[in-house]
């Protein structure tokens, strides 16, 4: 009896493949007693290229479906080379958008460009200056839209697309950058903006794929189907190595406040003030500190100067910070400012959060108070 010895490598070197819209064909050139052995090399060469073709263009179409739920948002900015623009994603067909709540948001003039290139002047409903997101809305209708409700909750390892307008790259009708990735982590956020923590402390995504820079702030991210899964956080080091963190914030998180913004329970308006204001109120010169010249009608309450050994200078206030909020108030004004901490106490500790540079920083200060 003889014992037929099959030989793999010679089996596929006795056949030509050819490719034919993405499939791998075989055609017979080997002996017939490999036939059935053929066959199925064959088969399996073809099914492969099948699913990888699949695969592909399963992406594809969830890309198609993303971009027209993408929006690029511009707004203040220009200032010591701060970055006028961020990204946002439709919520609801008929023009409400969220983003990250920003620098870019403090101005009357805010301006949303589609994937189609139609440009609308939006207005901020509100915003959660804890969780850093803020929900715009533009008067259209009839537009494609992530359900919040219906959004992913996805592990480690998960492979994802990034969806923003990084870099400011898109401008009118272009579609968003997108960029592949893994999900690294989902663990608990501690992270800081230079010396200061985040406001945001909770579960978030670390990514393997570059989307801390500029403009990819409040883009989406969706699994490889195109279901949303969480916002793209802004710009973060890490606290424990000082390196960049490229995370996304799951939608689960934002969810129930994005709703309350909508339904008109959480404004920009922040919490009530007290319905009088104290005997003695907090001022700028308790905390040591001095804005610069209010000179317009709408002064940006950007800080002149720090007085040595001050609240302010112990807290890590510096010269050239923008106040953006007080005690989760947004404060648009020099004249505003004032007028808010004219409800504040002067025992009272308050929180005050500030713009510098690319970044948002939280503060608390407490005026210092002699015995007397």
């Amino acid at each position: 009896m003889s014992i037929r010895i099959f030989r793999p490598f010679h089996l596929l070197r006795s056949y030509r493949r050819q490719t034919v819209e993405g499939a791998t064909l075989c055609k017979r050139s080997a002996p017939a007693d490999h036939a059935l052995a053929s066959v199925a090399t064959c088969l399996l060469l073809t099914m492969a290229a099948l699913a990888t073709n699949a695969s592909a263009q399963t992406v594809t179409d969830a890309i198609d479906r993303v971009q027209p739920k993408i929006v690029k948002v511009y707004g203040a900015g220009g200032f010591r080379g701060m970055e006028g623009h961020q990204s946002g994603m439709l919520i609801s067909p008929d023009g409400h958008i969220l983003s990250v709540w920003s620098y870019v948001l403090d101005t009357d003039y805010i301006t949303v460009v589609l994937n189609d290139g139609r440009k609308f002047e939006a207005r901020v409903v509100g915003a959660d200056p804890h969780l850093e997101v803020a929900v715009l809305k533009i008067e259209a209708g009839s537009l494609p839209y992530f359900e919040l409700a219906d959004s992913a909750d996805v592990e480690a390892g998960t492979r994802v697309l990034a969806l923003s307008n990084v870099f400011g790259v898109a401008t009118g009708n272009e579609s968003a950058s997108v960029q592949h990735g893994v999900i690294s982590v989902k663990t608990q956020l501690r992270a800081r903006r230079g010396v200061f923590e985040t406001t945001y402390r909770g579960p978030a995504y670390v990514l393997d794929a570059m989307t801390n820079n500029p403009g990819a702030a409040g883009g989406a991210l969706v699994t490889r189907n195109g279901q949303l899964v969480a916002m793209l956080g802004k710009e973060l080091r890490n606290s424990l190595n000082n390196t960049w963190l490229n995370y996304a914030v799951p939608i689960g998180e934002l969810h129930e406040s994005v709703e309350d913004i909508r339904a008109g329970n959480f404004s920009l308006e922040g919490p009530p003030r007290p319905p009088e204001k104290p005997e003695r109120a907090l001022s700028l010169q308790m905390l040591g500190i001095a804005m610069v010249p209010d000179v317009l009608s709408r002064t940006p309450p950007y800080v002149d100067r720090v007085h040595p050994d001050s609240p302010a200078a112990r807290a890590g206030m510096r010269p050239d910070d923008l106040i953006v909020l007080v005690n989760d108030r947004l404060i648009q004004t020099c004249k505003s400012l004032r007028e808010e901490l004219e409800y504040v106490d002067y025992e009272e500790q308050v929180i005050v959060t500030i713009f510098r540079g690319q970044e948002l920083f939280e503060v608390a200060l407490q005026a210092f108070v002699e015995d007397e």
